[in-house]
């Protein structure tokens, strides 16, 4: 439990203190490619629960810091749910990524055309996030996929072999 809550922190670390690099703005949203390679790590390392938690509080403090917006709350939250749940179904890390840009890019988006009108005063169309959201979230997911083959072999402090499919502990 240690470990987890650990690599959780570390991970919520470093999505918020990369949030101070410039992230690409597109229609009152920052894209932020980072946070959706960790959505993709938290995933695979910890479970959907776990993944959408550190999601929550990097948006919480990003926004605390002024350097985020509340589209990060349903593109975060929904990409690392879908990520987490794909993983568990197919404990395949490639259908990880494809679950984060499919839940951030299309159903993130879409949750994020009520929030925009409402809290930022956008009327943005229902398809306006799709596109930038599915861009920024596939760079991320391409982002975490090569990170996680990276580290699969060195994977020693965790119960994962090398080349076997499933979740750290």
């Amino acid at each position: 439990m240690t470990k987890k809550l650990t690599g959780m922190a570390l991970l919520v670390a470093l999505g918020t203190a990369a949030g101070f690099f410039p992230a690409m703005p597109f229609f009152g949203a920052k894209l932020f490619p980072v946070q959706h390679a960790i959505n993709v790590l938290a995933a695979v390392f910890f479970g959907s629960g776990p993944a959408v938690l550190v999601a929550f509080v990097i948006a919480v403090l990003r926004n605390l810091l002024a350097v985020g917006t509340v589209l990060a709350f349903p593109g975060g939250m929904v990409g690392a749910l879908v990520a987490g749940l794909v993983y568990r179904s197919t404990r395949r890390d490639w259908a990880a990524a494809i679950g984060e840009v499919f839940g951030t890019g299309v159903l993130g988006a879409l949750l994020s055309v009520p929030l925009a009108r409402l809290i930022l005063g956008n009327e943005a169309v229902a398809f306006t996030y799709i596109i930038p959201f599915t861009l920024s979230s596939l760079a991320g997911a391409v982002a975490a996929f090569v990170i996680l083959k990276i580290i699969s072999p060195f994977s020693v402090a965790t119960d994962r072999k090398p080349g076997e499919k499933g979740e750290y502990k």
